[in-house]
């Protein structure tokens, strides 16, 4: 059959090219935990973080970062996102505009 056997894979990549993203992502992770630390403490504003991202929060997802704060488990995060139309699986530097307005001005309330 045509197409058969013609995938392609991505060139493999050397054990520095895989230790170095290991690294890099383990820093993401270990900043990222710090983060939620800090907004779970009162440390960190929310609003700070949602209207400019650090580079360790712009692929986190917008559900993960409303469950550092105070009082807000599953339920209460999942219908804020409905209420507010935004997806799920957002990332933070996928937020539109309104999405992030939005978002921002719920929490200030």
């Amino acid at each position: 059959m045509a197409g058969e056997g013609s995938r392609r894979r991505a060139p493999g990549r050397s054990a520095g090219q895989r230790l170095e993203a290991l690294r890099k992502a383990n820093e993401i992770r270990s900043a990222r935990a710090q983060l939620k630390k800090d907004i779970a403490a009162g440390r960190v504003c929310i609003d700070e973080v949602l209207r400019d991202p650090p580079a360790c929060a712009r692929t986190a997802k917008v559900d993960d970062l409303l469950l550092a704060l105070p009082g807000f488990g599953k339920a209460r995060v999942g219908r804020l996102l409905i209420r507010l139309q935004i997806s799920e699986s957002k990332t933070l530097a996928g937020l539109s505009d309104r999405q992030r307005t939005a978002l921002i001005g719920h929490l200030q309330h």
